[in-house]
């Protein structure tokens, strides 16, 4: 069970969870613009994390001094500023229309062809790191 556990807390678990969580979140905001294109006055919205993990992962002060970049949970014994997590924001700086909708039809397909890339690739990333952990728990062997 202690196993179980510390696959769970692993710094690779914990980003490629969050990272799918985001762009099941962008799929569906993509699709909530989408749906929306011919609504007069609609507003886009985005999905933003990875500008937020990144962040994360690199902690400046304000000064800008010092850069340290995180590469595990137990390295650096600094306090996190907590971890990131996905945020819609609406794009309301720009308006295509003459009835103020700022729906792209043809940018929102190729973000939902790119999010589905991206979902895709964390999917296998996942799958195998927990593949790696059964080995490990089964076999002992890596």
């Amino acid at each position: 069970m202690l196993m179980l556990e510390q696959i769970m807390n692993a710094s690779n678990f914990d980003y490629l969870s969050r990272g799918m969580k985001a762009a099941t979140m962008r799929h569906e905001v993509i699709s909530d613009n989408i749906a929306n294109v011919n609504t007069p006055k609609f507003k886009r919205s985005y999905v933003n994390f990875e500008d937020l993990l990144a962040k994360e992962l690199h902690l400046d002060d304000e000064q800008g001094k010092l850069g340290i970049v995180r590469t595990h949970d137990r390295h650096l014994p600094i306090p996190m500023r907590g971890k990131a997590q996905p945020a819609i924001e609406m794009d309301d700086t720009t308006t295509l229309r003459v009835d103020h909708n700022n729906v792209d039809i043809d940018v929102e397909m190729a973000n939902m062809a790119k999010n589905q890339l991206y979902y895709n690739a964390m999917a296998t990333q996942l799958g195998g790191f927990v593949t790696k952990m059964k080995n490990v728990m089964t076999s002992g062997q890596s």
